[in-house]
């Protein structure tokens, strides 16, 4: 379709994040929400029909529809079919979903891990697991892109995982190794931050600007941060290591060399030792909290505190509206009640907490998937169309070609911050440059 001059790839990509974003909207809402005429927002949601990644409904009669009212306005939704790949690497499993341009995970499969896995390992497990999941697909559906949850600091020039203690990488090439392998477009960052992100657009910090993430897990505790409606990331992307910020100064000694940091004083391996649940059944932790042994509360207790010092420091450092607590952090915030936020409160600034609310996560499992997969889309949202393919065709883990894989080797960046690493893993080397593409995908990110 021959783009005209009111479709530009700006006004395409800014109805398509809304759409995708914000689910299932009408021609009319887009035209006053973009601010473009009906004429041209017509011409460009017709664009993306075209390419697939929407499609238009009549909305059926019913009471929200007034009967004597003219042709209701159609209603456009992302599309199923269009789905990027959410890869999660831990410490005892290897993990990728297929998620859908309107959010559905269409397909997910865990590989577990008989040990840590290298990065190498961990790159032919995400193969073998997309392979698996993209020869049992659909085949209506097109595979646009790759993103990577790490549990550790990833430098965002080039997805090159600088450190993940507890999966023992350091310095290790990531991205550019899984987009040559797979020959898709790949992007890579740290959990926490990909996390924060999904909870600002789908979560319980929706259309809050200004908030902090922390999620335990296996691999310790994570903390993103979102600042006036953008990941907050820092010179290198290594930004929101809230685990490691100081609350005990008799505490225990952290892998990271420091005494007393929050993911050594709140931990989830005390909590399940304790309560002698299984690591990753969160469900049992909060019955087994539910009971209120002493035993058990007193490790709560000390948790509790430990947790409410590190939410303290993060108010007086970024100053959020809403603090997110996920994994175990979450069921603790669900025993404690309001105890975690009157500790705060007890501790803080009284201006800083006048609109403060500390809340559990509201995507549960799928936080990390939801955020890898805006990941995995970021070319697309941004761009609203897909790379070109030059040179030599690239083929995918199941043989078939990727929609959108790039051979050109082209480094891009985009809204957390992570970097796109093409099919040929090339990194750029102008810094002044990848820093300027990256605060515009993210100012790009914030307009819609």
């Amino acid at each position: 379709m021959a783009r005209s001059a009111t479709t530009t790839p700006g006004n395409v990509a800014r109805v398509l994040r809304i759409v995708h974003e914000g689910g299932p909207v009408t021609r009319a809402e887009l035209t006053r929400r973009t601010g473009l005429n009906r004429s041209t927002v017509l011409a460009l949601v017709g664009e993306l029909v075209e390419q697939g990644f929407v499609h238009e409904e009549l909305p059926g009669a019913g009471a929200d529809r007034p009967a004597g009212v003219g042709r209701p306005s159609a209603v456009v939704r992302a599309s199923r079919d269009v789905v990027a790949a959410a890869v999660t690497v831990e410490i005892d499993a290897v993990a990728v979903a297929l998620v859908a341009l309107d959010g559905t995970v269409r397909d997910r499969l865990v590989e577990p891990q008989s040990s840590v896995p290298g990065a190498a390992a961990a790159i032919d497990a995400v193969a073998r697991v997309l392979a698996t999941l993209t020869a049992r697909a659909d085949p209506a559906l097109r595979l646009v892109g790759v993103g990577v949850a790490v549990p550790g600091i990833v430098r965002v020039e080039d997805g090159v995982v600088r450190d993940a203690p507890h999966l023992g990488w350091r310095d290790e090439p990531f991205a550019g190794p899984l987009a040559e392998r797979l020959g898709l477009p790949v992007r890579a960052a740290n959990d926490a931050n990909v996390g924060a992100w999904a909870e600002r657009l789908y979560g319980s910090a929706r259309g809050v600007d200004d908030l902090v993430y922390l999620n335990g897990g296996a691999s310790g505790i994570g903390g993103g941060i979102v600042s006036a409606g953008r990941p907050f990331s820092g010179a290198d992307g290594y930004a929101g290591e809230l685990g490691h910020t100081f609350v005990a100064a008799n505490g225990i000694r952290c892998h990271c060399g420091a005494i007393g940091c929050l993911e050594t004083e709140a931990s989830r391996g005390a909590l399940t030792a304790v309560t002698r649940t299984a690591p990753d059944d969160l469900d049992a932790l909060a019955a087994a909290l539910a009971e209120r042994h002493d035993a058990v509360e007193r490790v709560v207790d000390r948790q509790v505190t430990a947790l409410a010092t590190a939410i303290r420091n993060a108010i007086h450092t970024v100053d959020p509206q809403v603090v997110v607590l996920g994994g175990f952090l979450g069921v603790l915030l669900g025993h404690v009640g309001d105890r975690v936020e009157d500790d705060v409160r007890a501790q803080t600034m009284a201006a800083m907490t006048d609109r403060l609310r500390i809340v559990p996560a509201e995507l549960g499992r799928d936080v990390l998937v939801r955020g890898a997969a805006e990941l995995g889309f970021a070319d697309l949202l941004r761009d609203g169309t897909l790379p070109t393919t030059t040179g030599a065709t690239t083929t995918g883990p199941s043989g078939a070609t990727p929609t959108g894989a790039t051979t050109t080797g082209a480094t891009t960046t985009g809204p957390s911050g992570a970097t796109t690493t093409g099919a040929t893993g090339t990194r750029a080397t102008d810094t002044d440059h990848t820093t300027a593409d990256r605060d515009d995908a993210v100012e790009e990110a914030r307009s819609a």
